[in-house]
């Protein structure tokens, strides 16, 4: 089982060092593929540095701030054409504990999407704020009854996706370029019948740069959650239409 941990990263470059060391101190190996959105802070940079003396480590660049969603689907759609069987997702900032990922691949035999999960049993999380708090509680409870999500971190970016999942969700229409991505994500996942585990997870709030969360984040969100509820009571608008029939099995679940 070869396994790649895919990172965006903007203006993160005091958090790469002790992220790269702590993950290929991991018992299980895993080779890392940054995405860096053009940081101004030197992140891409950095990671360039530490590629050159280590083969594991990788970085695309891009011009700019394109967004989350779009970051993913680009090393997505570029490293499916390598040979990883396990795609793991993760924020650059610490946030996400690099040493809960053999516990993500672990349940990822029995699961094609693993969630890192804050709010199913074990998980939480540390120094938020209550405006944060609600404000992800919300998204999660509101996201989950409009979509019949079956998950109780559909928000979550701590994410492990096995190939042949991956492989299908490259042929939908996904649309999302911020943090919505990962709820358009676990929708799709579930409607195409695979199935979910979450794994506890505790976040610590950012121990580097600032939040990128932003109104414009959320109002995108709020538009996403609409488009997905619409496909939700209607059935339409989620596959490339001549790429439907390529879509095996749809009704069966996925083990």
């Amino acid at each position: 089982m070869k396994t790649v941990v895919v990172i965006p990263t903007y203006n993160e470059r005091e958090n790469i060092l002790p992220l790269v060391e702590r993950t290929l101190a991991l018992p299980v190996p895993a080779d890392l593929f940054f995405i860096d959105d053009g940081s101004p802070d030197g992140t891409g940079r950095l990671i360039e540095t530490l590629a050159t003396t280590n083969p594991r480590v990788r970085v695309l660049h891009r011009p700019g701030k394109l967004g989350l969603g779009s970051a993913y689907r680009q090393a997505y759609r570029r490293l499916l054409k390598e040979s990883y069987d396990r795609f793991v997702a993760m924020d650059a900032d610490l946030s996400h504990q690099p040493e809960v990922i053999p516990a993500l691949l672990d349940a990822a035999q029995e699961a094609a999407l693993v969630i890192g999960s804050r709010y199913c049993s074990g998980g939480g999380s540390k120094n938020w704020s209550p405006a944060r708090r609600l404000l992800s509680r919300s998204a999660n409870l509101i996201s989950c009854e409009l979509l019949g999500l079956k998950v109780w971190d559909a928000t979550a970016g701590f994410r492990c996706y096995r190939r042949e999942l991956l492989q299908l969700l490259d042929q939908l229409d996904v649309r999302s370029s911020g943090y919505a991505f990962q709820v358009e994500m676990t929708y799709y996942s579930q409607w195409l019948g695979f199935q979910m585990r979450e794994v506890p997870i505790t976040f610590e709030e950012r121990s580097q740069a600032k939040s990128k969360l932003s109104r414009s984040e959320i109002l995108a969100a709020v538009r996403t959650l609409a488009r997905l509820w619409l496909h939700r009571v209607s059935g339409h608008g989620a596959v490339r239409p001549l790429e439907r029939e390529t879509i095996p099995s749809l009704e069966q679940p996925k083990n």
